[in-house]
């Protein structure tokens, strides 16, 4: 057995809010080390957020230079070369991992690239990568291990080998037939994706809407977008078994509102939710719990019910995104030094980089009847932003909720060009508590996308 060493703080896991929190107590003096498997900086720079979007941004030219005609460029045959595609991706994540060894190297925390198994309370056994163990302790232990796609027990879809999203990632050809199983956010981006470098593309959702925590109108949209460019959308359906194997031929058998049919394609994707990776690496030998969902028990501080340990990101249940995990590490960093921050008064946004993207921030109408908030619904098309009638990009809308007693604004989501950033000058209105009528007198520039706030603002019925 390894002799023990002793760290101040010991991270597992090398995601945004393990590698912040290790970059931000080692130059204090603390000796603190990071234990990760695999991806260094986490999913999100390695088989995630960035390598997803940049294949989607790839996409997009694809699709703009097919439409080229439209703008007055003639072009010939339009082919995607998936090799170059990849590679551009690869390069890529090349960049942000050396960027994220660059900081463990500043600040003096060190990466132990290893496969970590608790043995005891606040103790690592680390099976290093290239060979060797080390058993490690910490002071403060902070717990950073992500999630991974679900596979849905659906017979021989196992068995199949089907993509998730880092496979599909790295296709090296256009599939001739992509299908699928899941019609949420990671799905509708990859769906789109490659239907524009040129796959017959079938989506299969069991529920009665793409995106199922949106608004009707929302999803009804993002529905119309992708079957305008031959996406072709199986509601409530139910996948009852599936032959063969992905990347060569697959067989599902579907069981649609209209009957039973037989789904021949190339390729299946799985985009149906994701785990916690919290099995397997001893919890339980540390005392920690875990939920009915398999997610690390936390309290509003990302407290673990052992002292002195805590977990971000995905796997403690908080949102799945990056920049939830990032604002994870100033909760801890924060009452680390006698703070009382929390996660229960944080504004949480979020991004669909479809094309037109989708942004949202707050309460949805949903939201608002299910918890019992009266509010004002104000509503403007993307064709009446005056932005859009320039370049083209006129699909969509802006929403936004009022409180009906005040002139709070309490959430806001848009499907349109640019909408990330639009969705970000509301957040901040939020955050400053201003109400409706500062935003919707103020001067904006014109032509901006953003220009269509005032717009929408002016729609909002009086109280």
């Amino acid at each position: 057995m390894a002799q023990a060493e002793h760290f101040d703080t010991l991270v597992l896991g090398s995601g945004p809010g393990g590698n912040l929190l290790a970059w931000h107590l080692a130059p204090t003096g603390q000796r603190v080390a990071v234990v990760e498997r695999r991806y260094i900086g986490g999913s999100c720079p390695n088989i995630a957020c960035m390598p997803s979007k940049n294949e989607v941004w790839g996409a997009r030219i694809a699709h703009l230079v097919r439409h080229a005609a439209q703008f007055g460029t003639i072009t010939g045959p339009v082919t995607t070369d998936m090799v170059k595609v990849r590679q551009r991706k690869r390069d890529m994540v090349e960049r942000e991992v050396a960027d994220h060894v660059t900081p463990f190297k500043s600040s003096g925390a060190e990466l132990v690239m290893g496969s970590g198994t608790f043995v005891a309370p606040k103790t690592l056994e680390v099976r290093l990568n290239d060979g060797g163990m080390r058993r490690l302790t910490g002071d403060k232990v902070i717990i950073d291990v992500g999630s991974h796609a679900a596979i849905p027990s659906i017979p021989g879809l196992a068995e199949a080998r089907p993509l998730t999203h880092i496979e599909a990632l790295e296709l090296d050809a256009v599939p001739s037939h992509l299908i699928v199983l899941g019609g949420g956010y990671v799905g509708l981006e990859l769906a789109q994706a490659y239907r524009r470098f040129g796959s017959q593309v079938t989506v299969i959702e069991a529920g009665s809407q793409l995106m199922s925590r949106e608004d009707s109108d929302v999803a009804d949209t993002m529905q119309r977008i992708l079957r305008e460019e031959g996406v072709r959308l199986l509601l409530s359906a139910t996948t009852l078994n599936v032959s063969g194997r992905s990347g060569g031929e697959v067989t599902l058998a579907v069981r649609t509102p209209t009957g039973e049919e037989k789904l021949q394609g190339s390729h299946i994707l799985v985009a149906a939710g994701r785990v916690p990776n919290t099995a397997g690496i001893g919890l339980e030998e540390a005392c920690i719990e875990l939920d009915a969902r398999g997610y690390i028990r936390v309290n509003d501080r990302l407290e673990t019910t052992v002292p002195n340990v805590w977990a971000v990101g995905d796997c403690a249940g908080s949102p799945q995104f990056t920049h939830v995990s990032v604002d994870d590490f100033r909760i801890i960093a924060d009452n680390l030094t006698g703070g009382a921050r929390s996660t229960g008064d944080r504004l949480v946004p979020y991004c669909v980089f479809t094309d037109p993207p989708l942004a949202h921030v707050g309460l949805s109408e949903r939201d608002a009847q299910h918890i019992g908030v009266a509010v004002r619904v104000a509503t403007l098309p993307m064709e009446a932003v005056l932005r859009t009638h320039t370049t083209g990009e006129t699909s969509g809308f802006m929403k936004v909720l009022v409180g009906a007693s005040d002139d709070r604004v309490l959430g806001f989501t848009m499907i349109g060009s640019e909408a990330g950033e639009v969705m970000a000058v509301m957040q901040t209105a939020m955050l400053a508590r201003l109400p409706y009528t500062t935003l919707r007198d103020a001067v904006i520039a014109h032509l901006t996308v953003a220009e269509g706030l005032g717009q929408l603002l002016a729609n909002v019925p009086p109280r």
